[in-house]
């Protein structure tokens, strides 16, 4: 993450959630963040089978990531098999991603911290479900949109990465569609 630049500074410190670029209408249109967006689930990181879901999902939360206190160095050294950096800057298979940064203070309510939701993992006896040690939160039940801090499209491996203005519909799809043209 620190060889990024900009993007690096953009995300550390914040909570953030990621989605694909073609889903972000619809999280717009239907007001927020969906436990269960109305996506198959083959386009999901998960699995297709209840048994198999992520424990964010198998609680009923959003999965986030907080790169408040990130360090990609010392994580990845700590834990050397997660993935974060497959999302980061975006999904390859996606061509790009939006991020949408959240207000803590907004979701501090149904907010489960990495080291609460750790506590939840342990104590659940769900330990065969994935989650993202020290930087995967939860926020529990949907999420309004008004929790949203600022949201930015990235793409060609964090080289392109542009704000999105949410309420300017017309600068969104206009933004969607260029990066659209570099699939």
């Amino acid at each position: 993450m620190a060889t990024m630049g900009t993007l690096h500074n953009r995300l550390h410190g914040g909570l953030w959630h990621v989605t694909h670029p073609d889903r972000f209408l619809t999280i717009l249109a239907s007001g927020g963040l969906q436990v269960e967006p109305e996506i198959p689930n083959s386009e999901r990181w998960t699995s297709s089978r209840p048994e198999g879901y992520s424990f964010v999902r198998h609680i009923g939360g959003i999965s986030l990531f907080d790169f408040s206190e990130f360090d990609p160095d010392c994580y990845e050294a700590k834990y050397p098999i997660s993935n974060w950096y497959d999302f980061v800057p975006h999904p390859r298979a996606w061509g790009g991603a939006v991020w949408i940064e959240i207000d803590r203070e907004a979701v501090s309510h149904s907010l489960l911290s990495a080291d609460q939701l750790r506590e939840l993992w342990d104590r659940d006896g769900q330990r065969n479900r994935k989650r993202m040690p020290e930087i995967e939160s939860a926020y529990v039940g949907n999420m309004p949109k008004m929790a949203f801090r600022s949201t930015f499209l990235a793409w060609q491996q964090g080289r392109e990465a542009r704000d999105i203005n949410l309420d300017d519909q017309p600068a969104i799809t206009k933004l969607l569609n260029e990066w659209g043209t570099t699939l």
